[in-house]
C-alpha cells in the first residue's frame, strides 16, 4: 500500500486534491518511502528534506505501519 492510499490525501494523479494541492512528489514511485522524498505535504504543510522532516515522519501513522518500506540493514 502506498502512502496516498493509506492517508487518503488525494494527491495522487487524478486524486480529489491533485488540482488544488498538486500531485505529491512521492507519486508514483515513492509511495512506500515518502519520508525520503522532499516536498511532500504532511499536516497541511510542505515538508523539506528527509533530515529536516524525519522528526515529523516518525510521528506519522503510515511511517509507523508495516506498509512503510524501510531500507534493509
Amino acid at each position: 500500500m502506498n502512502c496516498w492510499e493509506f492517508k487518503k490525501c488525494g494527491r495522487e494523479a487524478g486524486g480529489i486534491k491533485a488540482i488544488e494541492l498538486g500531485i505529491c512528489p512521492a507519486y508514483p514511485d515513492n509511495g512506500k518511502c515518502c519520508a525520503r522524498v522532499a516536498g511532500t505535504l504532511c499536516g497541511g504543510k510542505v515538508q523539506g528534506t528527509y533530515a529536516i522532516k524525519l522528526v515529523n515522519c516518525m510521528k506519522c501513522d503510515f511511517y509507523a505501519s508495516a506498509h512503510y518500506d524501510r531500507p534493509k540493514k
